[in-house]
Parts: structure tokens; C-alpha cells; sequence
């Protein structure tokens, strides 16, 4: 009879169990949580502590004894495991409840212990009024300190997915936010110009969005904290929220003398094992491999765990199976957007160097004649070589998921632009378009490939020489409306056929519209009448994006 003793619950190692028990009814399994709870939604907790999940019981997905009850597993919360003899194929176990310490044997090991949260080196980040959120005890030390000081102002530092849901938490419950980011933009898994148009949601909804501005220093002043920040500016606020991110929890392996990467997590191959074939390891604490470069990579989202801690099992009972890198695929709601993404950002393409290409396409929800259709802007990356799609980012208010997830498969499915225009996806008027976003993406970027169309960008624009031309299509009521770039040739599409005596021959026609598509329209007619042209993909609002200074 196989023993596995697993550390760790939430994702990763609740997996692992249940699919464990599914393979082997014989086994002797058993859970250790060095917490309270062995399996709750984290994912769940700022939306508890803003109120929208009511019921915090509906957070705790799995008690030691539904555990017991359903799985025959043996769960022991509250008791840690504190060292891993590797030799004697035994763990050290401590009590929490009793003090008491004692050992358990193994046959299989696996580690699920998660990431937690960074502590940067910030003189005052330990006061009473500080706090990070990773479990359920944090959420209820955050809402605690809010019902007894009731603070008038909450800083949220970092803007990550845990940020940006804090933001939008203590907003929820009529406190004043600042949100401090070091760097340049929320959202990191998104570029620039998207993350942009999350910028102005949030400043709409009036959050002091701080952005290259991180903190310094912390100190506790009456019944509030005084911040001192990098920018040589301070801050009153009466509780702070530190969201700057996670790292890999590998004490436990890294006492055991189990491999270590280089990007500080927990060295795995295909089938989940780390450096001692007995050992397994799944979750935030190992380092993956990222689906489209092959690098390593750390990626704590729980989706990927979750399918890890069902390959580890199935491989410690015997079968031979492999986890297959993960994309990163990812979504967030920021106030009354969505954003997401997918694959590779155009960040992590320059720098490992691989010939992409980018277009954008600005479309909507649903049919645009039927009520309640909302903007979507979709930015898609892909091979010059072949049109393999490299990632996809989009933001709106509705539909992004859908997208998002069509182009996740898409990504796995190893396809390309070419096959986007082909895509059939559901179309009835509240729901989609028959021509939907995804395909004119498609659309797009497959004319570019085939030289169908040549596309220009903001830096191209930004850097007109004195051999180009920069031609707005649009009607001057928009111009006038939302502005123009200073320089720019105004002719309306409709009229750009009786008006191609105003435009120069001898040099090339940059073209700008409001999204692209009577770009694209204008483009094909200047060519067809022998000007040198090109066209801006995502037209004046794209450019307004990359553009925008919060």
C-alpha cells in the first residue's frame, strides 16, 4: 500500500488528493495545512471584504472532514511540516494546536506550499495598520481593523491582480483609495497602451493612481500611518494594504537540499518530480515552463496549479504523463472593465528576441445596433515568419473573457492568423457579430503578412520624416470632438477619391482614422491610384492610448 503525504492544501495539493483517492482507493494519504483551512477560494477574498461575496462561508470550498468524508483523506490542519529527511523518507511534523512534534513516514512526497507574499525592506511595513492578503486570516485581520478604526483613506501599494482588487474593495466601501505602482503601469501582464485605458478607468472612478512612485518608509502616527514615498513626497492614510507581489515558498525544500532555479522557485521536469525522484512539487512554488519560449518561469495563478496537481498524481501512481508549460492566461475586473491576456506581452518578445508583429482592433461586445453593445479593443501578436499567434490582450467592459479564452485555445492549438479569419463563433445580436472581433483581427494581420496592406504604429507617427505625410480620414466633427495630431491632412474617406490631387506623390502617406477600418478602406485606394501609403493600425485611438501621461 503506497503512502503520499502531501504539504499544502489550496489548489495544487487538494488536487493532487482528490485525483490521488479517484486512482487508488488503497493508499494511506494525508494532507498537512500549516493553516486554519486546507481549501478556500483566495481568489474570493478582496470580493468578501468588499462585500459582494456576503457569505464568507462560501469561501471555504473543503473542510478536513468533507475531506474525510468524500476523498478518505487524512487532512491535519494546523500542523506544518518543518523538515523533510530525505533519506530516511520522512517528514518532521509540528503541532500547532499541541506544541507536540513527531514523523511520517513516506512512500510519495509532494510540496504545494505556495507563494507568499514579498516584504520588501521597508523601514515601518511591520505596524498594526499594515497588512498583506493571502488567506483567510489575513482577510479577516483586514476587515477587522476596518470595522474597529474605520479609516477614511486606505493605500493600496502595488498593482497587481490582489492590488487592483483591493482598489476596487475599499472603494467599494466608501473609502478614499491611492494606489501607489513603482512602476510605469498596473497590470503587468498587459503592455503599456493597455494598461492606459485601466489608467483612466481607474482615475475616472476617482482613485489617486500613483504611478513610478513606490514607498519608502512607514510610520505609525496617532490612530493612522504616515508613508514617505519615492518621489520625496508623504501621504496620511489610515491603512495600508502591501501588494507588491509574491514569491515562491521554498524553505522547506531548499532545507531538504532539493534543486533550486535560477528565478528562485522549486526545479521540476515534465511529470511535476523536483532533483529527488520520490518528490514531487506543483503550484507557485515551482518554476514552469512557459508554453511558447520553452524559458522558466514563475506564474502563480491557480489554473495551472490545479492541472499539476493532477498530472503529479497521476505520475505517483504510476502513469507517465507530462504537464505541458503554461501561457499565463489571465483575467481581471478593474471597476466596470475586464482585462486580459494571454501568451507572450509585446515586453517579453523584445526581449527574448523572437520577429513579432502587432496589430489592434477596436470592435464591440455584440452587434453594434443592438442595445448595450460596449467597446472592445483587442491587441494581437503574432510571427512574422508564419502568422503563429504569440499572444493577445484585450480590455472592455463585456465579452473579454470570451475572447481571451477563444485565443488561450487558439495559442495551445498552435494556430494562426490565417485560421482566425475562419473562426465560427456564435453569432446572434445580444451576444456577438457576425464579422466578430477575433476575426477582423484575423483579418488584419493576415492582410499585413500577405502585403495586402503595410501598417505603421505611434512610434512611426511620432517619428514622421520629412519624406512622409500624415492623412486623417475622419469627419472633422470627430477631430473637432477628440482631437487630431498636429500636421495631419484632413480629407474624409468619402471624399478622398475626388481630393487625391491635394495629396503628395513624392512621398509616403501615413493614415490615420478613428480605429483603423476607413483606414484600411483609404489605404487600398491611395495604392490602387500609385501613392506610397501605410496604415495605422488601431487608428487615433490607439494612438491616444500609447500616448495618454497619468
Amino acid at each position: 500500500m503506497k503512502k503520499l503525504l502531501i504539504v499544502g492544501g489550496v489548489a495544487g495539493g487538494a488536487s493532487a488528493a482528490a485525483r490521488a483517492r479517484r486512482l487508488n482507493e488503497e493508499a494511506e494519504i494525508i494532507m498537512f495545512e500549516r493553516g486554519e483551512f486546507v481549501s478556500f477560494a483566495n481568489c474570493g477574498l478582496p470580493y468578501h471584504i468588499s462585500g459582494e461575496i456576503a457569505d464568507r462561508k462560501a469561501l471555504i470550498l473543503q473542510t478536513p472532514q468533507s475531506f474525510k468524508n468524500r476523498f478518505n483523506v487524512d487532512v491535519r490542519v494546523r500542523q506544518e511540516v518543518t523538515a523533510i529527511d530525505r533519506t530516511a523518507k520522512t517528514v518532521t511534523v509540528k503541532n500547532h494546536v499541541t506544541g507536540v512534534q513527531y514523523l511520517e513516514s513516506y512512500d510519495a512526497l509532494l510540496l504545494s506550499p505556495g507563494a507568499a507574499p514579498v516584504a520588501p525592506p521597508i523601514p515601518g511595513l511591520d505596524t498594526p495598520l499594515t497588512f498583506s492578503l493571502r488567506n483567510i486570516p489575513d482577510m479577516d485581520r483586514i476587515l477587522t481593523s476596518l470595522k474597529e478604526n474605520k479609516p477614511a483613506h486606505a493605500t493600496v501599494v502595488g498593482g497587481g491582480f490582489i492590488g487592483l482588487e483591493m482598489m476596487e474593495a475599499l472603494d467599494e466601501l466608501n473609502i478614499d483609495v491611492t494606489l501607489l505602482e513603482m512602476s510605469p503601469q498596473v497590470m503587468a501582464p498587459v503592455d503599456l497602451e493597455m494598461a492606459n485605458m485601466l489608467h483612466r478607468e481607474i482615475v475616472d472612478k476617482g482613485i489617486d493612481l500613483r504611478l513610478n512612485c513606490g514607498l519608502s518608509s512607514v510610520e505609525q502616527v496617532g490612530s493612522g500611518l504616515k508613508l514617505f514615498l519615492s518621489n520625496g513626497e508623504s501621504l496620511d492614510t489610515g491603512i495600508l494594504i502591501s501588494a507588491v507581489g509574491v514569491k515562491p515558498e521554498t524553505t522547506l525544500a531548499v532545507n531538504a537540499g532539493l534543486a533550486i532555479g535560477e528565478l528562485g522557485g522549486i526545479v521540476v521536469d515534465e511529470q511535476m518530480r523536483t532533483s529527488d525522484t520520490s518528490i514531487y512539487a506543483v503550484g507557485d512554488a515551482v518554476e514552469e515552463f512557459d508554453f511558447l519560449t520553452g524559458e522558466k518561469a514563475l506564474i502563480p495563478l491557480a489554473g495551472p496549479a490545479n492541472r499539476q496537481g493532477r498530472i503529479a498524481a497521476n505520475n505517483i501512481f504510476g502513469a507517465d504523463d507530462s504537464y505541458n508549460r503554461t501561457q499565463g492566461t489571465s483575467i481581471c475586473r478593474v471597476f466596470d472593465l475586464a482585462v486580459a491576456s494571454t501568451g507572450l506581452n509585446e515586453k517579453r518578445l523584445k526581449r527574448s528576441g523572437i520577429p513579432y508583429e502587432k496589430i489592434y482592433v477596436h470592435g464591440a461586445s455584440h452587434a453594434s445596433y443592438f442595445p448595450g453593445a460596449h467597446p472592445v479593443s483587442l491587441k494581437l501578436l503574432f510571427s512574422t515568419d508564419d502568422g503563429t499567434i504569440l499572444g493577445a490582450q484585450a480590455i472592455g467592459r463585456d465579452g473579454i473573457d470570451k475572447r481571451i479564452d477563444v485565443m488561450a485555445v487558439a495559442i495551445r492549438a498552435e494556430l494562426t492568423v490565417y485560421d482566425m479569419q475562419d473562426m465560427e463563433l456564435t453569432y446572434a445580436p445580444p451576444f456577438g457579430s457576425a464579422k466578430d472581433v477575433l476575426n477582423q483581427a484575423g483579418f488584419v494581420a493576415s492582410n499585413s503578412l500577405k502585403g495586402e496592406t503595410r501598417l505603421c504604429h505611434t512610434a512611426d507617427i511620432d517619428a514622421l520624416s520629412e519624406y512622409q505625410v500624415l492623412l486623417d480620414v475622419r469627419r472633422p466633427g470627430e477631430i473637432a470632438k477628440s482631437g487630431s495630431i498636429e500636421g495631419a491632412i484632413n480629407i474624409p474617406v468619402d471624399q478622398l477619391r475626388e481630393r487625391l490631387d491635394e495629396l503628395p506623390r513624392d512621398k509616403e502617406i501615413l493614415i490615420i482614422c478613428h480605429v483603423g477600418l476607413r483606414g484600411h478602406v483609404a489605404y487600398r485606394m491611395l495604392v490602387n491610384h500609385g501613392f506610397s501609403a501605410k496604415n495605422m493600425t488601431g487608428g487615433y485611438k490607439t494612438y491616444q492610448a500609447v500616448n495618454a501621461k497619468f
